[in-house]
């Protein structure tokens, strides 16, 4: 039952989706909050993948409708929460201040030049990215494009639970005080039964070039947060998550031009 809640903590946290009553806020639950973010993310692909096929196979929609849809649907999903980090972050990043003056952007609710330009750059990528990737795409598409918000969601876990905290407050020291070196032992587990069923379906230079992407997107980000803002925040978490996002869309992109063609 803590795993279940820890899920519906991870939906009222992280999503749209109304959860329409209180959830206990202990240490115990956010850990299962953290050990289940990479359900969290699939729960949120296979809303992806079914929103794609619905317009691909039960509609006459063009391509661009559809891509259009499903970049809407990834923004109204969750509630914009990771694109309120990566404007955050980008505005402290492009003020090239310390670490100190960087933290203390993040705190502004105000938005910057560097911040809007940033956000229309990460969206306008990835629509790019989804309007051709929607005019390729073939049967393998759909649980590839699935696969995304979940590596994306279990690189946020493993962010979140290897990197020290900026400081002592907000959602993520919220979080981060509640996991401990144990908190991921089932990461693996998620992430070998998600390989199998890619393996199963054939697509294996899809799933390397995935696992590639992420762990080199992973070791970045572990070393370049500590560097320019001196450890996570919630505002870098989210923003981890949209980096890595628009980069597997890219490698899916990549992929349909040299190995899905």
């Amino acid at each position: 039952m803590s795993w279940f809640k820890g899920f519906l903590i991870n939906l009222q946290f992280f999503s749209t989706i109304p959860i329409p009553f209180s959830l206990p806020m202990d240490k115990k639950h956010l850990e299962r909050a953290i050990q289940t973010f990479p359900l969290l993310g699939i729960v949120q692909g296979a809303i992806y993948a079914g929103l794609l096929y619905s317009i691909m196979e039960w509609t006459p929609f063009s391509t661009l409708a559809a891509a259009f849809v499903l970049w809407l649907a990834s923004i109204l999903i969750t509630g914009g929460i990771h694109l309120d980090g990566w404007i955050d972050s980008s505005d402290a990043f492009f003020s090239y201040r310390d670490q100190e003056k960087r933290l203390e952007i993040m705190k502004d609710p105000r938005t910057g030049a560097f911040g809007v330009l940033s956000v229309i750059t990460l969206l306008g990528s990835k629509f790019f990215f989804l309007y051709e990737i929607v005019g390729m795409m073939d049967s393998a598409t759909y649980l590839l494009a699935l696969a995304i918000p979940f590596l994306s969601r279990t690189v946020m876990g493993v962010l979140l639970v290897t990197v020290r905290p900026a400081k002592n407050e907000g959602l993520g020291a919220l979080f981060k005080n509640a996991s401990s070196k144990r908190t991921l032992w089932i990461y693996p587990v998620y992430l070998l039964g998600f390989a199998g069923i890619l393996l199963f379906n054939g697509v294996y230079i899809s799933l390397a070039s995935y696992l590639i992407a992420v762990i080199l997107v992973t070791l970045f980000l572990k070393q370049k947060i500590v560097e320019w803002f001196g450890g996570l925040t919630g505002d870098t978490l989210g923003a981890s998550v949209e980096l890595t996002e628009v980069l597997l869309w890219m490698t899916l992109w990549l992929l349909h031009y040299f190995a899905m063609g």
